[in-house]
């Protein structure tokens, strides 16, 4: 069967903050180079123009209007295609992503916009995934692990807003997304992700 992205490989995490994608996923680049795969791990929003322009509207607690920051999140998610996701899966490698599209899809969704439409809409200039690894958690528990971890929830970790985030997240349908209950101790999580990634990345 053809790949797309042949002949490297997308993997993206998603999930609400405080899921604990972050730490999976440099668990997941370890495995990876314990399999001697050569891989490559990014983030959106980036730390490019348009990228910067949301972390600083998160930080600042001042949300850009839902058109202005969708617009954003393409000009950053095309930029960051261009110069990391394209020339890595032309490689060979394996591209290791914390959030891609879906998590436009479930954010802004969760503003009024309309999450299928943001997906069509980016599936018509970047790649699908091979793997989504979704990690399913509980926005109370999300917020406990972000003001553990030091961190002040921003703009986008709204509490009642998360709960609707997770809500769209749940009902995104694509073959690839392997949701994972990320509310089990963590090594149970990573076990699931690499497992997951074994059964996609040969």
């Amino acid at each position: 069967m053809s790949r797309p992205n042949a002949p490297g490989y997308l993997v993206v995490f998603e999930g609400i903050d405080g899921a604990g994608k972050s730490t999976a996923l440099q668990r997941l680049c370890l495995h990876a180079a314990q399999r001697g795969l050569p891989w490559v791990a990014s983030a959106e929003p980036t730390r490019g123009m348009w990228g910067m322009k949301l972390r600083q509207s998160m930080a600042e607690g001042a949300r850009l209007p839902l058109d202005k920051e969708l617009e954003y999140f393409v000009r950053d998610r095309k930029e960051h295609y261009h110069e990391v996701v394209k020339p890595g899966l032309a490689d060979g490698k394996v591209v290791i992503l914390d959030r891609y599209y879906f998590s436009n899809a479930a954010y802004q969704g969760a503003r009024g916009a309309d999450p299928e439409q943001i997906l069509t809409l980016n599936e018509t200039y970047v790649p699908q995934p091979d793997l989504v690894l979704l990690l399913d958690f509980e926005p109370v528990g999300g917020f406990q692990r972000i003001k553990s971890r030091g961190d002040t929830p921003n703009s986008f970790e709204d509490i009642n807003q998360l709960v609707e985030v997770r809500r769209i997240y749940s009902e995104i349908q694509r073959p690839y997304i392997n949701k994972i209950n990320a509310a089990q101790d963590m090594e149970i999580v990573w076990k699931a992700c690499f497992d997951a990634f074994d059964a996609v990345v040969k």
